[in-house]
């Protein structure tokens, strides 16, 4: 049907996080005629061990009023919608606490929004100041090839940032066991059928984020960052 085709490898679901504790104060305030807008918040950020079902906390501090109740779940959603776009890679932020610890507000020109707009800047600066980190999907690789060709794909492992974790036999078959960065593993599967001459099979599972080298993390920065300036233009 002569359709055209646009080819382009798939994103990799990296992830943020922070290494150490970060604080910050951040006013929003416009005057634009009428009521103006108004919030300050004061947010520390620090690590905390999340889960998948619970990839980050919020705490609330604020005493003697200085941000009314009625207003936190506005800082709340502040942290919960910028946390979505971080500051590396604009990949989603996990594994971090978030508290409210201050603030101000005003009895005319304060809102819920303005207290979103106040708790995004409070959150990147914090962020900023956290030691931030870069994290990526490894993956659980279950290889099974014959043997001969061992050599070939334990090579080409290690040429891919993998770890081989054992091997083991099943059914006059080599199995080997091993981690390897998902980033690696787009142009495997054609890699194996090419070494073992269509003979190797493996099964891929999710295990778990790690952080990304110093050298590929800041290729990754600079990407993302030339694919922001792109979308701006």
């Amino acid at each position: 049907f002569k359709v055209g085709m646009v080819l382009e490898t798939p994103r990799i679901p990296y992830r943020e996080t922070v290494n150490g504790t970060g604080t910050a104060q951040y006013r929003h305030k416009k005057q634009s005629g009428g009521h103006g807008q108004f919030a300050e918040v004061h947010l520390r950020i620090e690590p905390f061990a999340g889960t998948p079902e619970e990839e980050f906390q919020f705490g609330n501090e604020v005493v003697g009023g200085n941000i009314p109740k009625n207003y936190i779940p506005a800082v709340e959603k502040g942290v919960i919608e910028t946390r979505l776009n971080g500051p590396l890679s604009r990949s989603k932020v996990i594994n971090f606490k978030a508290t409210v610890y201050d603030g101000k507000y005003h009895d005319v020109d304060s809102s819920e929004m303005a207290f979103k707009i106040a708790t995004r800047g409070a959150f990147r600066e914090a962020m900023a100041k956290a030691k931030p980190m870069l994290l990526e999907p490894i993956m659980s690789l279950k290889i099974m090839f014959p043997e001969e060709y061992m050599g070939a794909i334990s090579g080409d492992l290690n040429s891919r940032r993998g770890r081989i974790l054992g091997m083991d036999r099943e059914d006059g078959m080599q199995i080997l066991n091993a981690e390897l960065p998902l980033a690696e593993c787009y142009t495997y599967p054609t890699q194996l059928r090419s070494m073992t001459q269509g003979r190797g099979s493996f099964e891929m599972t999710f295990e778990r984020y790690e952080t990304v080298p110093a050298q590929l993390a800041a290729q990754i920065q600079a990407e993302a960052a030339k694919l922001q300036e792109e979308e701006e233009d």
